[in-house]
């Protein structure tokens, strides 16, 4: 059950806005806002960014890119999506995306049930203006790790 009671409108780029490694993270509906049912977020990849390959113990996913291309690795398949494309990934399944392409990726992605929110405002950076984004904090990677086991993430290693 949703704790609002009839529509929620949110404009373009609005919501919440968290920097998470030079990723932009905006909340568009958090578990509160429907009940822990889901969340959805919108997200802004730069080139060369995404996060390390990870496990989701509690949630599924799904991605609905709008701009950009991402490419996805979900357990030992590879898959480019671009602009309409979408991906639906379940839980306990290894995987991370990428944005290998030379202009930044913003996509959709929903999970159910919600939760996932809470870890990004506990580990994310909350910013004033998306515009203007505060610089790469390399340190925030130890705390992605550290706070992970709490929501039922488990990130992995590279290769």
């Amino acid at each position: 059950m949703s704790s609002y009671s009839t529509a929620r409108v949110l404009q373009p780029r609005k919501g919440p806005t968290y920097s998470i490694l030079g990723e932009l993270y905006t909340i568009k509906m958090s578990g509160a806002d429907t009940g822990g049912a889901y969340a959805l977020f919108e997200f802004m990849i730069p080139p060369d960014h995404g996060p390390p390959p990870h496990v989701h113990t509690r949630e599924d996913e799904c991605f609905y890119i709008l701009e950009g291309e991402l490419t996805f690795y979900v357990a030992d398949e590879r898959l480019v999506l671009g602009a309409g494309g979408f991906l639906s990934a379940v839980r306990n399944v290894p995987h991370r995306f990428r944005n290998e392409g030379s202009r930044v990726a913003r996509a959709l992605c929903m999970v159910t049930p919600a939760g996932l929110d809470q870890y990004f405002m506990e580990v994310g950076e909350l910013v004033k203006d998306p515009a203007n984004p505060p610089p790469f904090n390399p340190a925030q990677a130890q705390v992605l790790v550290e706070h992970s086991h709490r929501y039922g993430l488990r990130i992995l290693t590279h290769g």
